[in-house]
């Protein structure tokens, strides 16, 4: 089996600190491949702000261009609306039956991890990692058998900060590859 993480989110942009978590994910939990599963719709986030689809897929695409396993997945952009992992994760097994996945979360989702679709399932049924972010603690002895908590720094960096920095016409070089700024800055995104 090749094991595969599953990193879900809006990429809203894509930043150094996702990449660098996928990087520790890899090692951590002993993956071959995380892929970044570039989400259309996620049903628990508002929706404003949000960049085109194809445009948060290929800066995902130039953000990765050049990190070993590590990939840009578009995969969901095929599958119904809003996007629920659970659903994601049923038809992977379908298509791609070689493959394990690990789900990677934040330590805010893990808090919320209640209100998710057919949470109980996914719990049931594959291994998750969480990575600790600030403001929602959680504590490694109450977690579930096959849940983990990743040893990681917390990433003080945000899509959120990042968009707010574009809309104010501040630098973002720091936060962000040259190549997704490059793509930010060619398709004028987030300065509204």
């Amino acid at each position: 089996m090749i094991k595969t993480g599953f990193f879900g989110g809006s990429f809203n942009p894509i930043h150094k600190g996702h990449i660098e978590l996928a990087k520790q994910f890899l090692r951590w939990c002993q993956l071959d491949e995380v892929w970044f599963m570039v989400s259309p719709q996620n049903p628990l986030k508002q929706q404003a702000g949000l960049a085109a689809d194809d445009l948060r897929l290929k800066m995902v695409r130039a953000a990765l261009r050049y990190c070993r396993h590590l990939k840009a997945s578009n995969y969901e952009f095929h599958l119904p609306r809003p996007s629920y992992t659970w659903d994601t994760l049923q038809q992977l097994a379908v298509d791609e039956p070689q493959r394990t996945f690990t789900l990677l979360i934040g330590s805010d989702n893990w808090l919320n991890f209640k209100q998710w679709y057919c949470h109980e399932k996914i719990l049931a049924s594959h291994a998750i990692a969480i990575y600790p972010r600030s403001g929602a603690p959680v504590m490694p002895d109450t977690l579930p058998e096959n849940v983990q908590l990743i040893d990681s720094k917390t990433h003080e960096v945000s899509s959120t900060d990042i968009r707010h920095r574009i809309r104010n016409g501040l630098p973002i070089s720091e936060f962000v590859p040259k190549s997704v700024e490059h793509i930010i800055r060619q398709e004028r995104l987030y300065q509204g």
